[in-house]
């Protein structure tokens, strides 16, 4: 384990974080949850906003698919996107929500760079993030599909964003080169 270099719940807590904040909004599954948790660890997540009725620790499902997540991650409760959204602004991040609309902009063409602090939402596994939530967001950004199917489950979802994000502000190592 010592050679994964993995952190202790201490040592993550004590880490720079990412300015990424995962805001989810009604999330039914409280796996998915569980799961965003885990992928907020991986990648040094500021926080995770829960909304709605989105469940919350301690709760076994969540338990089961986070892992000790729910431990290290920071996490805040609100009682609507609309809240956390407020509390994102006076703390000067950029807001968007992951969901496909007019106008949109494809996850490849955002320079996350030139962003700074973001907050990203993720909605509802069948009805998506709520119209009015989009509304107060600073715009939308949606992963393209290429198949017969457009529509990704939220947990995945959440993978693929908060990796491309988080990825542009990783140094690149040279002790990385697959021609090792």
């Amino acid at each position: 384990m010592e050679e994964l270099n993995r952190k202790t719940v201490d040592e993550f807590r004590q880490s720079d974080k990412n300015p990424v904040i995962a805001v989810l909004e009604n999330i039914r599954s409280a796996y998915n949850v569980g799961s965003v948790f885990r992928t907020a660890d991986a990648f040094l997540l500021q926080a995770i906003y829960l909304t709605g009725y989105t469940g919350k620790p301690p709760h076994k499902e969540i338990k089961k698919t986070a892992l000790g997540a729910e431990d290290s991650v920071d996490w805040e409760h609100y009682p609507n996107a609309a809240a956390a959204i407020e509390s994102l602004r006076n703390q000067g991040y950029k807001i968007f929500a992951i969901e496909q609309a007019v106008n949109s902009r494809h996850l490849q063409q955002v320079n996350f760079n030139e962003i700074g602090k973001i907050a990203v939402i993720f909605g509802n596994e069948v009805t998506g993030v709520e119209q009015e939530t989009i509304g107060l967001c600073d715009g939308c950004i949606e992963i393209p599909q290429l198949g017969m199917k457009h529509s990704l489950n939220i947990a995945t979802a959440a993978g693929v964003v908060l990796w491309e994000i988080v990825r542009t502000r990783i140094p690149n190592s040279e002790n990385n080169s697959l021609t090792q």
